[in-house]
């Protein structure tokens, strides 16, 4: 029996998923959100007879079409969201922006691009709510980003105000890093730099981590416990490496569901779990409200009059 009238989940299945099912009966979280919180990292799939997976990707998710996510934040107390293109949807971003186009403007979207794109495709995009671009460094989603396209494609998208996302496996920042000094734009981090959360705090990935941040062109995510974790639900092993990271740059840090938990193998997590994270991730009402609300409207709707 599902939870919530709003709580909806009887999208069609017809995508013979490759991972697992995301948590179709989400709690009801105890945490009371703040008005204009933001789930900074979230995605859609499908559905796929509407809009086709990837031919090349290296999974199959569960269709989670717009409607699915739209349910899931009002569930949890989430009023806008930004929309991060995942690989299973390759450079087709017309599941995003369809989306977007049908959230009242409280969704912005992060794209992927070929590195050929033309300007008016950018231009289409930047009309279409897309803030930024994501690049991809992880093992098991395939073969790296190509570097020098990033850098090509920095000239273009600096005049439209976007930024980079970048994802990458924690092993990638000793090499990555220095690189991505270079780039003269404003990047994301996504999932605390996928640290493993059970080599502590003073892992050389988490310092190198710290140490990029200290440059003021970084942000991070503290999205993604349930990928840190190695000692599954509630996650709360997670949570010193999120709590360092909102405690030493409270005005650079964003957070998200993640929603719907593309490749995860073991510990599917319930998102009002997440949700529930977040007083012991930021304990105080000002941080809280910098991460969730203030931070997510400068960097994503610097425009002002949010909806």
């Amino acid at each position: 029996m599902m939870r919530s009238d709003d709580w909806d989940m009887r999208e069609a299945m017809a995508s013979e998923p490759t991972i697992l099912p995301y948590v179709t009966d989400p709690k009801r979280p105890r945490t009371r959100l703040p008005p204009g919180a933001c789930d900074a990292h979230c995605h859609v799939f499908g559905p796929a007879a509407t809009f086709p997976y990837a031919p090349g990707s290296t999974y199959t998710p569960v269709d989670a079409g717009k409607e699915t996510l739209f349910a899931l934040h009002r569930h949890l107390g989430i009023e806008r969201s930004v929309i991060v293109q995942a690989s299973c949807h390759g450079t087709d971003n017309r599941a995003m922006l369809d989306a977007i186009a049908h959230g009242g403007g409280r969704y912005k979207g992060i794209a992927m691009v070929n590195p050929a794109v033309s300007d008016d495709e950018l231009g289409a995009l930047d009309a279409g709510g897309i803030r930024g671009v994501r690049f991809n460094f992880v093992s098991h989603l395939g073969r790296d980003a190509d570097l020098g396209a990033v850098f090509r494609l920095v000239d273009r998208i600096g005049p439209l105000g976007w930024h980079l996302v970048v994802h990458f496996d924690a092993d990638r920042l000793e090499t990555l890093g220095p690189r991505l000094k270079e780039v003269p734009l404003t990047m994301v981090i996504d999932h605390m730099g996928r640290v493993d959360a059970s080599a502590g705090l003073d892992q050389p990935a988490f310092r190198l981590l710290l140490d990029l941040m200290e440059d003021e062109r970084f942000w991070v995510k503290v999205s993604g416990a349930e990928r840190i974790s190695r000692a599954g639900p509630p996650f709360h092993d997670a949570v010193p490496f999120a709590r360092t990271l909102v405690e030493r740059f409270p005005d650079r840090v964003l957070w998200g569901t993640d929603f719907p938990h593309p490749n995860i193998k073991r510990f599917m997590p319930d998102d009002g779990d997440l949700v529930d994270l977040l007083p012991l991730i930021a304990p105080d009402e000002s941080r809280l409200a910098k991460l969730v609300v203030d931070n997510p409207a400068r960097l994503y709707w610097p425009e002002g009059g949010l909806p």
